[in-house]
């Protein structure tokens, strides 16, 4: 069963939490990070990117940059920017997009559910991306962000929850730039907060990570580097737990995730339709947007028409719960067979855009000429992310879109 852990976090005042609270690491490169931070003092992206504070030309992955981090958490600590909480905690944060609201429990998981399995992934990971994080984790011997983690939802844990949101006032409650409403309840009853990791321990049989496979490993590893690294480990060390964010699955929306690609193949237009109608049942849909309504159809934009897609009979596995993905039938049939596009992580003909983008940005994308044909696909549900994950099977890459991502630095794990 589920490890779930309170903890001292350490946190922002009221006033400044908007300001301070940033994007994750790893959707805004370097130069978006300047721009985004740029006469903000408060931002966590000085910590999380802190190349930002260091001159341009300088690898994202110095040392120097490492350094950085560190040394601006101090300053961030020193200036009450970030204070800890005075007892172990959990918290509750809550997000909303379109109307929508998700709530999660924001505690410790544990380094040692990962290691056995009882923490689930979907993706695989790239070494120099953990190694990346597990360098900063070490330098500021901490979590600065949380990882974004999925439940089976149990009702008695919503219960409480609701209980909290209903009848207590957030610490923390503002819309980012973006538009998503960010709302943070600090649990400061102990008694709530060891009923909730009772129902943890005995009604969650697994967590799912849904977001920030990276890092979680990272986390998890540089946690067990310690216990290993420690002659006097006994198991209680902060450093055997990491932050995350657990959200009941029934509450989480997967959106889509689109791809474009820089060129036909040597094909004309006509010809992959052509190719195409081999593998679907392609329609013209004219020059207005088309989105996909269902699973095995796909969307489709080439020289300013839109065409449906649906895969025919035969063309996939149903039963097989990798084989009946969408992104596995575009990647086999479309992707590798017509365009020669083997491994989507490395070939540089292609690209990827989250739907929180919207089907115009694909469009768009072909429209100026950078590429020459989109797909959209119906995105993947939350079911068959948990069965890929219960089947210890591993999602294709650039599969699962979760919005809204987290805010980084409402609350931050320190290992010690």
């Amino acid at each position: 069963m589920a490890i779930l852990k309170a903890f001292k976090g350490l946190r922002p005042p009221i006033g400044i939490a908007k300001e301070l609270a940033s994007r994750p690491y790893d959707v805004l490169n370097s130069s978006e990070a300047r721009e985004e931070a740029k006469g903000n003092d408060y931002s966590l992206l000085h910590i999380i990117k802190p190349e930002i504070d260091l001159p341009v030309d300088l690898d994202e992955h110095d040392q120097a940059v490492y350094n950085k981090a560190k040394e601006n958490l101090m300053k961030f600590k020193a200036n009450k920017w970030l204070v800890p909480d005075e007892s172990a905690k959990l918290y509750i944060y809550a997000q909303t997009m379109d109307g929508r609201t998700q709530y999660g429990i924001v505690g410790c998981a544990g380094v040692e559910d990962y290691m056995n399995g009882i923490i689930k992934k979907h993706e695989l990971t790239r070494k120099d991306k953990e190694e990346d994080r597990m360098k900063h984790v070490r330098i500021t011997n901490a979590n600065m962000e949380p990882v974004f983690f999925a439940y089976p939802a149990v009702k008695e844990i919503d219960d409480i929850v609701s209980n909290i949101v209903n009848n207590q006032k957030p610490e923390y409650d503002f819309v980012s730039e973006d538009g998503f409403g960010h709302h943070f309840w600090v649990i400061n009853d102990e008694n709530t907060i060891n009923k909730i990791i009772e129902l943890f321990k005995t009604k969650v049989p697994f967590t799912y990570v849904a977001d920030g496979h990276h890092r979680t490993a990272a986390a998890a590893l540089v946690g067990n580097e310690k216990k290993n690294n420690n002659p006097q480990h006994n198991g209680s060390e902060e450093y055997n737990y990491f932050l995350a964010v657990h959200f009941p699955d029934n509450q989480l929306k997967i959106i889509d995730y689109n791809r474009v690609v820089k060129d036909l193949n040597g094909l004309t237009a006509e010809q992959l339709l052509e190719k195409l109608s081999k593998d679907f049942i392609v329609k013209d849909e004219g020059s207005a947007i088309f989105t996909p309504t269902k699973l095995h159809e796909f969307s489709m934009y080439l020289e300013g028409k839109w065409y449906s897609l649906l895969a025919k009979d035969g063309t996939y596995n149903d039963n097989d719960p990798i084989g009946v993905l969408d992104v596995t039938i575009l990647s086999g049939l479309v992707l590798d067979n017509i365009f020669g596009i083997k491994d989507l992580r490395t070939d540089k003909r292609i690209d990827f855009v989250g739907g929180i983008r919207g089907l115009g940005e694909l469009k768009r994308r072909v429209d100026n000429g950078e590429m020459k044909v989109a797909f959209a696909l119906y995105a993947v549900s939350m079911k068959q992310l948990i069965d890929i994950a219960d089947s210890a099977n591993i999602m294709p890459p650039k599969t699962t879109w979760f919005e809204p991502k987290l805010r980084s630095g409402l609350v931050v794990h320190e290992l010690i």
